[in-house]
This record gives structure tokens, sequence and C-alpha cells, in this order.
């Protein structure tokens, strides 16, 4: 958590696959009106690895305009499993699949299209279908279906055509190198499908400390630091974006667009605390995400956390809020990494008293979701270890806060829990961001007071013990796999 006093702590969220047959969130509106005998047009491309596919499908109505949608296709074989999906609610019956539109993508008119996915596992052959229907009605206006280079080749192919192979990175920026990302299993994962951690730092309070945010910080962070990630933290209440939703979005716009130019991961945190309840914010972030999603959705390099901190509220509330927003992101930027915050001020509930079995046995019904944990090195310990780790061998983790102090902000830097902490993470490939890249007059705060002032940010005469120790673990080399 943050906060300008800081009222408390933070812990863990997490977020990931969802069951084989009803996905998604919204009502379904009926097909009513019949399609033309032209059909319709559709491209299907696959993303696969060893075991598991994404697929994405772009579906254009060229018949009559239509109020509500099905569309209908058979994998080759029942090898085939859908696992996941978005942006529209599936059923398998066999091979057999059938993905029904939702509340606002359901009316296509003539020569109108929409853009719809899934993740799934196969146990051989190729998982792609070679015939779609749109309410009934083939496709005859031509299907399209393309496979992009597997991460990791399923089957061997004919001796006389090698696997194809991802282009070798043209630059040595974190984004250069691992491209777009995505969930596969329970981490995160490069454009060459191997699992990655990013480590970096979270801005605090945009409305408090827009001071420490400036070229020269963000090269420092950047190119002394050697971040692969900057959170970039918007307080909705405490001054924050239901003051100047406007300004806001352009203030988070820009530090997005700062972070690009330099070759780091933007993670835009709605940074909800008090209330702990996200519904109370629901409208709001369904405006700001469609805003910052639409502006973001040709870059690679966003990541969108939904809800900070929910506390005093059930996980089903929870997952209820996230199902509400995330199709909206979706709808703009289909590939982006979403995170969901976890109940217990993203403590996986550990500190309300509860655990992930709640998340594990009722995830959020979406694709490419990560669960956010937060804890405070100094307050949160062995049971809250114990909780991550336990929730990270079934769901994907991202620590998207922490301090190396108490929840409060302040006290000293607990060096041996922070090292404790640092290296489960760095273990199992946890990313995270530390809280906070500011000059906050807390032990958190990695700049020493009154440094936004000045013009200085690189080297160490300028942190505080919390940045010191941070910069030293960041500093140290990624070594990100893209083979």
């Amino acid at each position: 958590m943050k906060r300008a006093p800081r009222p408390s702590r933070r812990q863990l969220v997490v977020a990931g696959a969802v069951g084989a047959l009803t996905l998604g969130a919204t009502a379904i509106l009926p097909a009513t009106n019949a399609m033309a005998a032209t059909g319709c047009a559709v491209t299907y491309t696959t993303n696969s690895w060893s075991g598991g596919f994404t697929a994405s499908i772009s579906v254009k109505n060229l018949g009559d305009p239509i109020n509500g949608w099905t569309l209908g296709f058979a994998f080759p074989d029942q090898g085939q499993k859908l696992t996941q999906g978005w942006s529209a609610t599936y059923q398998q019956s066999g091979s057999a699949v059938t993905a029904q539109s939702l509340s606002y993508n359901g009316s296509l008119a003539t020569g109108a299209a929409t853009s719809i996915g899934f993740n799934g596992t196969f146990t051989g052959g190729n998982p792609t279908p070679t015939s779609f229907t749109l309410n009934g009605t083939v496709c005859t206006g031509g299907t399209t279906p393309t496979t992009s280079t597997p991460t990791t080749t399923p089957t061997t192919p004919p001796p006389t055509t090698p696997p194809p192979t991802t282009p070798p990175p043209t630059g040595t920026t974190p984004v250069a190198i691992n491209g777009q990302l995505r969930v596969c299993g329970v981490n995160l994962c490069n454009r060459y499908g191997k699992p990655i951690q990013l480590r970096g730092m979270s801005t605090h309070g945009l409305q408090w400390f827009a001071q420490c945010y400036n070229d020269a910080s963000l090269d420092a962070l950047s190119k002394d630091w050697l971040a692969d990630l900057l959170r970039v933290s918007m307080y909705v209440q405490e001054d924050g974006y239901e003051t100047d939703p406007a300004g806001f979005t352009n203030r988070v716009n820009t530090l997005v667009d700062e972070a690009t130019e330099r070759g780091m991961y933007a993670l835009i945190d709605f940074h909800t605390l008090t209330p702990g309840d996200p519904m109370f914010n629901l409208e709001r972030a369904k405006t700001f995400f469609a805003a910052v999603s639409a502006r973001h959705a040709n870059k690679n390099n966003v990541i969108y956390e939904v809800t900070n901190e929910p506390n005093g509220v059930s996980w089903s509330t929870i997952k209820n809020y996230a199902e509400q927003v995330i199709p909206i992101i979706r709808a703009n930027d289909p590939d982006a990494i979403v995170i969901v915050g976890t109940r217990g001020w993203s403590s996986l509930g550990v500190s309300e008293g509860g655990n992930s079995t709640e998340v594990i046995n009722n995830p959020v019904n979406a694709s490419n979701i990560m669960y956010a944990f937060h804890f405070y090195a100094a307050s949160h310990k062995d049971n809250y270890r114990a909780e991550l780790e336990r929730a990270a061998a079934r769901i994907p983790m991202f620590v998207t806060e922490f301090g190396t102090v108490t929840y409060t902000g302040g006290g000293a830097v607990d060096v041996a829990s922070s090292n404790t902490w640092m290296d489960l993470l760095d273990r199992l490939k946890i990313s995270y961001a530390n809280w906070t890249f500011s000059d906050a007059d807390e032990g958190s705060a990695a700049f020493r007071p009154g440094t936004c002032y000045g013009g200085t940010y690189t080297g160490t005469s300028v942190l505080t013990d919390s940045g010191n120790y941070m910069r030293n673990r960041i500093r140290t080399p990624d070594n990100f796999p893209t083979s």
C-alpha cells in the first residue's frame, strides 16, 4: 500500500487459469438477425508452446447486421482442450466449440469485425480448426488459419521443414529483448515462451510526488538502476483520480510514454486503498481503463493492475469487479497482462485470516491474468512467505508492491527478512515493484528527503538505506532467456 500518511499493509493477489467451459462476463445477447449467404471471414492465429497454445480469432461479418452472435468451430480431434477464454462465453463438447458474444461486442454491422481469443492445451497434432460458422452459417467469405512461431515446438516437424525461430532481439532494453509478455502456466513469459522476472520500482502518489518523475530520475531508474519496470501508482481517492479524471489520466499516459522511451515495462496501478471495496470505484475504473487501454493498445510493454489493495470484502466481490473491468481492457488491448489484487490488502487473504485457496478454487474468468501479492519485510515474514510460495505453485503471482520496512512505510530496513523475501522471489521468478521511488520522509522511500527538488538521482549518495538496498538488488544481471 502506500499513502501520504500511510495506512498500512500490503500482501498478495494472484489471478490465473479459468475453467474450460463457461468463460467470460456480462450478459449474452440473443442471436436474432439471419446471416446473408456470404457469411463471414475468419482469421485464426495461434502461438504454441509445449502442450499449450494461445489462439486469437478475428471474425468479420459479411452478411446482414446482427445483434448477438455465436461462432462455432471444431478442433481437429479431441486432444485439444480450451482452458481460458476472453471476449466471449465459451463451451466445448468433445472437439466442438462455441463462442457466444458478450453485451459489448454482440452487435456486428455488415463489414464489422470483432476479436476474441482463448488459451488451450493439446496432446498432439495441429490445434487449428478448418471451418467456422457464424450463427449457423458457414463462413464462405474465407478463413485464414495461421500459426505463429511456436515458442517451443510441440511436435517434431518433417526433416525437410526445420522449425521457424523467433528473431533474436534487436536491442538491449528489457522490452527490446522480451517483447510482448504473456502468462504461460504459472509464469510470466517473454516472446520466446521463457519464464522471466521483471524487477523495478513503484512511484508514490502522483498527486504528492510529481516532482520525482522527470527525465533525470527516469534515466537514473533505467540506466543507473538497470530497472525493467516502472509501476505508475495512481491513487483514486486521497486527492487523486476522482478529483480530476482527465488530468490524472494524462499524467499516467505521460509516464507510460516515458517508460516506453527507455525500454522499460509500465505497470498502470489503479491505486484503490480506502474504501477497500473495489466496487465503489467500478464506474471510474471502467472509464479510466477504457481510456488508457485505447491510448496504449499498440504498445507491447503495458501491464494493467485493476485494483491495488482490496480489503474488508470477499474474494467473490473482487472477482466480480475484475470480470467487469477486464473486458473493457480486452476490447482495446487483447494481449496485455492484467493483474488482479487479492483479499486482505493483496495478501491472498492472509492479513484477514484467510489463504489463497479461495483464489485457486475460484479464479478470475479471463486469460493472461496474474494475481497481486504485497508485503512489507519487517512486518510480514514466514507465514506470508509460505502462502506466497504455496499459491505460486498453482496460480501466476506478481508482487506489485512491497517494502523493506514495516507495513506503515516507516522504520529501518529489515535486511534479513528482505534478503529472504528477495531470494524467494528470485527463485520462483516472481516479478516485483518496490515501494517507493520517491523522496517521501519515510523509511520505504528510495531517495533522501529533498532529492526530488534537486537534479541528481544517480549514484548512492542521494539514496536512503532502502534505496541503496534495492538498487543493489535490481542492478544484478537479468539474464533474460531468449532460446
